[in-house]
């Protein structure tokens, strides 16, 4: 939950990097409040209004979830533009996706020093 929060308090930091762990935390966490908030609002609320909940959701967490996945291309030594390559059908989707699965560039690169090598010292 630690780096959930601490992802959201960065919430349109795009300079700097992520580790892998920052990154798929975020996510893990992301989709879980999702599935929460929808399964809330199906309990209490019509379906309809449960999915407007989760779309309110996913907009309100867009700019921090662009924000970290920039960070984890840089920690891989790739320029965040790399995101674009998503929109790529198919290919594009699994080349990102190993992008974000490779583990850092050790020490510090263009973007910023090794935030792994922080944690550890």
């Amino acid at each position: 939950m630690g780096w959930y929060v601490s992802v959201l308090k960065q919430y349109a930091n795009f300079s700097g990097r992520a580790r892998r762990k920052e990154y798929w935390m975020f996510s893990l966490f992301s989709w879980i409040v999702a599935v929460v908030v929808a399964v809330v609002g199906l309990a209490v609320m019509q379906s309809a209004l449960s999915a407007l909940q989760v779309l309110v959701y996913f907009v309100a967490t867009v700019v921090p979830t662009i924000a970290v996945a920039v960070r984890r291309m840089h920690d891989t030594g790739r320029s965040g533009f790399w995101l674009f390559f998503s929109f790529v059908p198919v290919v594009g989707g699994i080349t990102v996706l190993v992008f974000t699965v490779l583990a850092g560039q050790p020490g510090a690169n263009r973007f910023g020093p090794d935030p792994k090598a922080a944690v550890q010292a």
